[in-house]
């Protein structure tokens, strides 16, 4: 009768083990077939487009901000200073 139990659960971890090798070998093949190359330059595409998009967004804040104080400056007489035009370079290369 325990020989009996034995064979049961060793049948039970057998018929496990093959379940779960076929499933490994189906989800391995999957994941070589699917376009992960592919889906992680969408993703990275969508991000950069992402990033150009709140940069555009913050430029114009910032330009729009330099416009209301610059008007507000001249209601109260102040002269309003130049913008910035860039970064420029006081050393020799």
């Amino acid at each position: 009768m325990a020989a009996y139990g034995l064979l049961a659960k060793t049948a039970t971890l057998v018929v496990h083990g093959v379940v779960g090798a076929a499933t490994y070998d189906l989800v391995r093949k999957a994941a070589a077939k699917a376009p992960l190359r592919e889906s992680a330059v969408s993703a990275a595409e969508l991000g950069l487009r992402g990033t150009r998009k709140a940069e555009e967004a913050a430029e114009s804040a910032r330009l729009k901000l330099a416009d209301v104080m610059a008007e507000a400056r001249e209601r109260i007489g102040e002269e309003v200073p130049t913008p910035a035009i860039g970064d420029t370079h006081d050393h020799d290369h």
